[in-house]
């Protein structure tokens, strides 16, 4: 709701779930020490201001195969916000239509699916989202 919606028309925003059969591609960052603090700080203030999400260290896999503990932020199920039983319709319609603070909806959807292909990685979820939204600017 925060930063894409508003209570009356809350937009939606990607996270993590909680699912131990999947798995998710991504980026991980390695911050140096010196700058943990400052940085840790930054992500919490940016990720934790609904309570929306929980902070986990997660065991991942490197592209070198090598499995390290990173520091993740995992959905709330429990929290009012949790939206995971919507269909990817439901999805598409609140995508192309919600707008809060920093934005509408669908330019923060536009950003990821390019962001995410950048960088090699396909959802085809995704995909189909950013299809549907830009075609009902129509």
């Amino acid at each position: 709701i925060h930063h894409r919606g508003t209570p009356e028309h809350p937009g939606l925003v990607l996270a993590l779930d909680q699912n131990p059969t999947a798995t998710c591609n991504g980026v991980g960052f390695l911050v140096p020490p010196q700058h943990q603090m400052i940085t840790l700080a930054l992500l919490r203030e940016r990720e934790l201001i609904s309570s929306a999400y929980l902070e986990e260290w997660l065991p991942i896999r490197l592209q070198s195969g090598e499995q390290v503990l990173a520091l993740t932020y995992v959905i709330d199920r429990n929290h009012v916000q949790y939206c995971g039983a919507l269909s990817l319709s439901q999805q598409a319609d609140i995508l192309a239509t919600a707008t809060g603070q920093r934005g509408h909806n669908r330019d923060y959807l536009a950003a990821t699916a390019h962001h995410l292909q950048a960088l090699g990685i396909e959802d085809p979820d995704l995909t189909w989202l950013w299809q549907e939204v830009e075609a009902s600017k129509g």
